[in-house]
């Protein structure tokens, strides 16, 4: 697991903005993509929905009795979201919802601040519609 500054803030935040590429959280603001998980915030090495496998979601599954919901943000459009990945966090006991990174972002919050056992992994984009 990398250290702070190298890709990974220790507690779950809530995001306070995103586009340009990435997210502001936590006083801070990270470039690229992200995984907002019960054991802190990633950096997450997707750039497309093509490119989420059960490798790219291994933290997840990882923090998996910590989630019962897992919000995957597919960047500025709704896309395919690959079903053997979906049925493995089912088998994990995590519901799956697959939407644009901004309505992501937007769900993410309001569960966390409702102390929610959410997670989320997040394609970052570069503008916001």
């Amino acid at each position: 697991m990398a250290e702070p500054g190298q890709g990974f803030y220790p507690y779950q935040a809530g995001i306070d903005g995103y586009g340009n590429g990435g997210f502001r959280f936590a006083q801070m603001s990270h470039r690229g993509s992200l995984l907002c998980l019960p054991t802190g915030m990633h950096k997450w090495d997707v750039t497309a929905p093509a490119e989420i496998t059960l490798e790219s979601l291994q933290p997840a599954f990882d923090a998996a009795d910590q989630i019962d919901v897992l919000l995957i943000g597919l960047g500025k459009d709704i896309a395919g979201f690959p079903k053997p990945v979906r049925a493995a966090l089912r088998e994990r006991g995590i519901i799956v919802e697959a939407i644009a990174t901004g309505g992501a972002v937007r769900t993410y919050n309001i569960l966390l601040g409702e102390s929610r056992a959410v997670g989320a992994a997040l394609i970052a984009v570069d503008t916001i519609k």
